[in-house]
């Protein structure tokens, strides 16, 4: 690694924030699928809480678990057993409008394969959380450019997807997931479509924003890319199989 690599690393520096209020509370979900004959038990009483100030990672292999957690941390599934509170409300008692309000507004969400709008530009792109919010167009169009100038691409705004490399892309999908000030930011494989340089510059980013005071959830298989967040919980089976802070290397 040169020492231009080294340069974009910030995830060296371990500082941990310290811990917010609770934000998620998870207890006791299981989430059971019937795919034809077959029963998949894909979470099988888990039990987490996260607080705000935290920087998570989520990993397993391939069948722990972990997509299921992501989509039930997200609100875009329901457990079929077990209680799951999002700031104190529980998730299970939300009609189908207060649960995308809370997809809208509390989690900003990140995508392996960015999700962007291939003829939008990057600040339409970035814009689209305020417009579901029913946000003025002026006050759109300044968060976003903020949104995308935290990021680094203030000078992208008016470019395409199809005009970005694939970090750039990634940017606006982290730009957007911040524009609305949520609560968490769930990334899914942030890197996964990436090279190594570029996935550490998105990384060195994410440690950026934990350290302005965002609140950060990685789901992931890579234990590298793990090593980056201050705890890391391990899936495995449908079980937690290990709960803890991040050894420093």
């Amino acid at each position: 690694m040169t020492a231009e690599d080294s340069a974009v690393l910030p995830a060296r520096d371990r500082t941990v924030r310290p811990p917010g209020p609770l934000v998620i509370e998870i207890e006791g979900v299981t989430k059971v699928y019937e795919m034809g004959s077959e029963t998949i038990h894909a979470l099988r009483g888990v039990s987490l809480k996260i607080r705000r100030n935290e920087y998570l990672a989520i990993m397993g292999p391939s069948g722990s678990g972990k997509s299921t957690m992501m989509n039930m941390l997200g609100c875009l599934d329901t457990p079929t057993q077990g209680k799951y509170e999002f700031n104190g409300k529980d998730v299970a008692s939300m009609d189908d409008d207060e649960l995308a309000t809370i997809r809208n507004k509390e989690i900003g969400f990140v995508f392996q394969t960015f999700n962007l709008l291939p003829r939008s530009t990057s600040l339409s792109n970035v814009e689209l959380p305020l417009i579901y919010a029913g946000r003025p167009a002026g006050e759109r169009r300044d968060k976003a450019r903020r949104a995308l100038e935290n990021v680094g691409l203030g000078n992208r705004m008016d470019h395409r997807p199809n005009e970005l490399s694939g970090g750039q892309r990634q940017r606006v999908a982290i730009a957007r997931a911040l524009v609305n000030d949520p609560s968490i930011i769930l990334a899914d494989e942030p890197t996964g479509n990436l090279d190594s340089k570029t996935g550490e510059e998105i990384m060195a980013l994410m440690e950026d924003l934990y350290a302005q005071g965002n609140t950060i959830i990685v789901v992931t298989h890579e234990p590298d890319i793990a090593e980056h967040a201050r705890r890391i919980v391990r899936l495995r089976d449908g079980l937690i199989e290990s709960d803890g802070p991040t050894e420093v290397r």
